[in-house]
């Protein structure tokens, strides 16, 4: 198991009260393939520094977690699939 940072930009078009349950699938995701979720921080909307996929601004959420190296393949695909995220990074923190 390794730590890595997760963050994940959704629609800004997501009802705020649809958002818990969207980063609840992304931590259960986590947890379901032997990982752990250390901490969730929403750092809510901000500005874009460019235009993704026509939007100008997102919602952030910085998930520490601890994963196995051979399941982030099949995080990140899992992600990039998702019609509610624009973008995200997953960076292994670290040795």
């Amino acid at each position: 198991m390794r730590d890595y940072e997760l963050i994940v930009i959704f629609n800004p078009e997501i009802p705020e009260e649809e958002m818990p349950a969207d980063i609840d699938k992304v931590s259960e995701f986590i947890t379901a393939r032997g990982g752990s979720i250390t901490e969730v921080k929403r750092w809510g909307k901000r500005k874009l520094a460019y235009p993704i996929k026509r939007r100008r601004e997102g919602n952030y959420v910085l998930t520490l977690a601890k994963i196995a190296p051979e399941k982030t393949a099949e995080l990140e695909a899992n992600l990039r699939i998702s019609e509610k995220i624009l973008r995200h990074m997953l960076v292994r923190v670290g040795d």
